[in-house]
């Protein structure tokens, strides 16, 4: 099972500095990938609770953000050579998907096929309206952004003719490094997003779970995968645990997960150095 970290980096609680040498000390150890988070805007109310907190709050240091995703991924990917760069998640509901195939090939292409683009519908009606998208229809919205963003991945010449999108005659360039496209990994629990991953995903990913209930989400996926004529051997598992002690990284690589990817907070009471040292451990006993 490989190791990697997703960070919980906030801007006016860190500095540009910090995270990079977040990201050169995880490639140094030999850790396999950083995930980062994204949220354009957040609001004091919001109609639906976040679901990874108990209080359903995403709760930030005052006057401090969530640095753009793709932007900063440029930035340590420019600092590194062996370290993977995931997404976890981008919110493909409220992004143009022709700018956001645009952005992320030219990542790809930048790092030398180094990105993994982790997918989600979102959680915040506000944050999706905000960006000019509607609500209640961002799953389909979101089926129809992959389809177009592969093609866009994939063909010399695009013709695309969805109920959101339409592209007729188009090129676009460059294309990503990896093959057969930039991997998609497809974030949710919901039975749509299980749908999802089956359909377009190379992997599926997982946000605050224990081994337990990780099971029974795996349940579902290899009936997805099975109704779509694919088997888990087909996608990659990666995991952003609830837990990250000995026990449960032993259970989830039982399990299948094939990549662990703990929280590692640049501002935690932890210090990043002892968080790492934690996650050299995970490593040696689930290799």
């Amino acid at each position: 099972m490989k190791i990697g970290a997703f960070a919980a980096f906030m801007t006016g609680a860190n500095s540009p500095e910090a995270l990079l040498t977040l990201a050169r000390s995880l490639e140094d150890a030999g850790m396999e990938s950083l995930w980062l988070g994204e949220h354009v805007m957040l609001f004091d109310e919001m109609e639906f609770p976040y679901p990874g907190s108990a209080d359903g709050k995403l709760s930030l240091p005052a006057g401090s953000g969530i640095p753009d995703q793709a932007t900063t991924i440029a930035f340590l990917a420019s600092a590194t050579r062996r370290l993977r760069f995931g997404t976890g998640i981008s919110l493909i509901s409220q992004r143009n998907p022709i700018y956001t195939a645009k952005e992320f090939a030219t990542l790809d292409w930048l790092s030398g096929g180094r990105v993994d683009l982790g997918v989600g519908v979102g959680w915040c009606k506000e944050e999706v309206e905000a960006c000019g998208y509607s609500w209640h229809d961002r799953g389909r919205r979101c089926d129809e952004a992959l389809e177009l963003m592969i093609k866009l991945w994939t063909e010399p010449v695009v013709e695309f003719a969805g109920k959101h999108f339409q592209v007729h005659g188009a090129r676009m360039q460059p294309q990503p490094l990896q093959r057969p496209h930039i991997p998609l990994v497809i974030g949710g629990y919901s039975r749509a997003a299980m749908v999802r991953t089956a359909r377009y995903g190379q992997g599926w990913l997982g946000f605050g779970l224990d081994p337990a209930t990780t099971r029974m989400m795996l349940k579902s996926l290899d009936a997805a995968l099975a109704e779509a004529g694919r088997t888990r051997s087909d996608i990659e598992i990666v995991m952003m645990p609830g837990v990250d002690d000995e026990d449960s990284a032993r259970a989830f690589r039982d399990l299948g997960v094939d990549r662990l990817v703990p929280l590692i907070a640049t501002d935690a009471v932890v210090a990043p150095a002892a968080r790492l040292r934690h996650l050299e451990r995970l490593a040696r006993l689930t290799s």
